[in-house]
């Protein structure tokens, strides 16, 4: 064998190689991903019954159920069409009717959403990008709601939560001292 062809030989096993990894990694990484879909998509695309995917939109007034066991149903619109959810665990405490939130899980054969996860707004400008970008798509977005970029941090809690960590720290005005600074 020539040193040509050994190259030829190397290189080829070499790309065999990295198309396999390749492969086996989107092989792996296909059962993670979990597509978002507004409630019109569900109704106009006729998702299958136990597909996954994130469901988004606003919680209808008047739909929340609280049922034995921690057993929540209630229903998510994006104004043109409705899915009923049922979620069995603990909400957030900014889930509230007429809210933003996104859900996720999967369709059950009788047409309701079985959500494992719940995701609610984090204060009363957020609005999550993909529900944004429903309402747009629908010509129902209203100017002025979703005053964050619709999912974008900004302004007065741009990766900062109001008390998280405990305990003085310092900043430039008051010289509060942190709790390992030297005294």
């Amino acid at each position: 064998m020539t040193r040509k062809s050994r190259r030829l030989v190397l290189i080829s096993a070499c790309g065999a190689v990295l198309a396999l990894a390749v492969g086996l990694i989107l092989s792996a990484m296909s059962g993670s991903i979990v597509f978002f879909r507004s409630p019109t998509e569900v109704a106009q695309q006729g998702v299958a019954p136990g597909t996954r995917f994130r469901l988004g939109g606003l919680v209808k007034e008047g739909s929340l159920r609280r049922g034995p066991d921690q057993t929540v149903d209630f229903a998510v619109t994006d104004t043109n069409a409705t899915v009923q959810v049922s979620y069995k665990g603990l909400l957030p405490d900014l889930f509230r009717e007429g809210q933003g939130v996104v859900t996720e899980g999967m369709l059950e054969p009788g047409g309701y959403f079985r959500a494992d996860t719940v995701l609610a707004k984090h204060d009363e400008s957020y609005m999550p990008r993909e529900v944004a970008d429903a309402l747009k798509a629908q010509g129902r977005w209203q100017e002025g709601a979703g005053k964050e970029g619709a999912g974008k941090a900004g302004g007065k809690d741009a990766g900062q939560t109001p008390g998280a960590g405990a305990g003085p720290t310092a900043t430039a005005n008051d010289k509060t001292l942190g709790p390992r600074s030297e005294r």
